[in-house]
């Protein structure tokens, strides 16, 4: 099974989202948080920083386990675990686009992140809704 390490990005009560590029094969152009795969021999930790720092060029410093997720459609997407992480301090100013996975970021308020009709997971409300509240 898959282990991936997703950053929900939080400033001011914000999150940060990137939409997925047309081309990506999983979940293109939809809004997702900043993540990706954890390589062999990588903790989940150390892929969460390499993962930010590659996609939007910024150093998590001040993170914290959230939970986890599973892939909603494991027979299309392949079966992966998805460890949450609540990310609220990092170094690097303003993130960036970096690479490809990305067509464009953009800051959402929590309640707005909630209501996007076009998020890459069914549990992305809840988790916003939860991080809302915690």
């Amino acid at each position: 099974m898959n282990q991936v390490a997703f950053a929900v990005l939080v400033r001011d009560g914000r999150v940060l989202l990137g939409r997925r590029t047309p081309q990506r094969r999983a979940y293109p152009n939809t809004w997702d948080v900043i993540g990706g795969h954890v390589e062999p021999g990588e903790t989940i930790e150390a892929a969460l920083v390499r993962e930010v720092r590659e996609e939007v060029g910024l150093t998590p410093t001040s993170f914290a386990a959230f939970g986890t997720m599973v892939e909603p459609r494991p027979a299309v997407n392949g079966p992966a675990t998805y460890h949450i992480f609540v990310v609220d301090g990092w170094d690097g100013g303003e993130p960036v686009m970096l690479g490809d996975e990305h067509s464009e970021l953009r800051w959402f308020t929590l309640a707005e992140a909630r209501r996007l009709p076009d998020l890459a997971h069914p549990d992305y409300p809840d988790l916003f809704a939860a991080i809302l509240t915690r």
